[in-house]
């Protein structure tokens, strides 16, 4: 018997596509609320919907380009709690699905928005995605290698973090102030400003320094050997993170070498130091180095690849990764969830919905009959 969620009795309506909106409504239902991902079916047909981030959800279908179709929205809007968008500035205003609207529906209505640069300001109305707001953040200028274009992570970081979780944390916290003021109120989150709050380390060398941070050229990106990534015998990689000294000596006395222990960020010897530990961790394999380093204390790690993280022991036993049955009865592979609470922890109850599959169950709990239903289908309502 699952204990239940954190949020459980929170009702979320969630009209966001594609990755932000929908990872951040993944999370609050993983910890017990119950979210209803309402889109139009029209979106179907640009291919992207992620079921990996719509588990525990129920999903229905809804034109609110239709008197109908907005009448359910605000019937949904009643009892909720919570709505999340993640269309354009103005969108939901031409709907009619705006903040002032919602809320004098529902006075209490948690309303978050996401968008790519925020509610107001220039770039308000300028399209974007995940590798715009790294860039213009600033962010994608200190990733990859030195004298070479920036490398575009290979995770969307500004939809994820700067979005969702960032969303996330909005609402949570909108949530816990209506406990104390009974009001709900509206979060603008701008994945661009949430890039800029990645920044904090690069602010610090920068004030310290008089210097812009560099990309691969930094204190904590490849600039000394005590914070870099090496190549083994066998072409695979680790990564070495010793910053604290202690750390940093008890690597240098492993590999015989206690002259470099108080070298560690000397800029006139960092070359040479850094061209001694490429050519060390050449001379063995990946796998020869975790069995050598597994019980050192020099903050070391593998650089794995998916298939590796897929089956490692680790994230099994902290349930990382999951196996779920779909409707279907087949096996489908589920990440689990990264923030563990004790008394109310979080859970993966539940597949994703396919398009639309929770739309009658929905709208017969909100009083509507099969005829109407019927009548909606063939009205492009729903």
């Amino acid at each position: 018997m699952l204990k239940p969620g954190a949020l459980d009795g929170i009702t979320v309506i969630d009209l966001s596509r594609l990755l932000p909106g929908p990872y951040c409504s993944m999370i609050l239902a993983d910890h017990g609320a119950r979210v209803i991902a309402v889109e139009n079916k029209r979106f179907m047909a640009d291919g992207l919907f992620f079921n990996t981030i719509n588990r525990n959800k129920e999903h229905m279908s809804l034109n609110l380009k239709t008197d109908a179709g907005r009448q359910i929205f605000f019937k949904l809007i009643e009892k909720a709690d919570v709505l999340l968008e993640g269309f354009r500035p103005g969108v939901v205003d031409r709907l009619g699905a705006d903040y002032e609207s919602v809320r004098k529906v529902n006075p209490k209505i948690v309303y978050c928005s996401i968008t790519g640069y925020g509610q107001d300001g220039p770039f308000r109305d300028r399209v974007g995605h995940d590798v715009n707001y790294l860039s213009f953040s600033g962010v994608l200028n200190l990733i990859g290698e030195p004298d070479r274009p920036p490398s575009i992570p290979g995770i969307q970081i500004a939809d994820v973090a700067a979005g969702g979780m960032n969303a996330a944390i909005g609402i949570l916290l909108a949530l816990f102030a209506r406990e104390k003021t009974g009001r709900g109120q509206y979060i603008d989150i701008s994945m661009t400003d949430g890039m800029v709050g990645f920044l904090p380390v690069a602010l610090f060398f920068q004030q310290l320094t008089g210097k812009d941070p560099r990309r691969a050229n930094t204190p904590l990106s490849h600039r000394y050997a005590c914070y870099n990534t090496y190549e083994t015998a066998d072409g695979r990689f680790l990564s070495i993170g010793a910053v604290e000294n202690r750390f940093w000596k008890r690597l240098c006395d492993h590999f015989d070498v206690p002259q470099y222990a108080t070298l560690q960020y000397d800029d006139s010897r960092r070359k040479e130091i850094l061209e001694f530990m490429r050519a060390a961790f050449r001379k063995k394999t990946l796998d020869a180095w975790d069995a050598e380093l597994a019980d050192l204390e020099i903050c070391w790690g593998r650089v794995q690849t998916f298939s590796e993280i897929l089956a490692d022991p680790l994230f099994r036993e902290r349930e990382m990764f999951l196996e779920l049955q779909g409707k279907a009865g087949e096996k489908q592979a589920a990440i689990g969830v990264p923030v563990k609470l004790s008394d109310t922890p979080g859970s993966v109850r539940s597949a994703a919905d396919d398009f639309g599959e929770s739309t009658s169950s929905i709208l017969k709990e909100l009083g509507y009959t099969q005829d109407q239903i019927t009548e909606f289908t063939k009205k492009d309502v729903i």
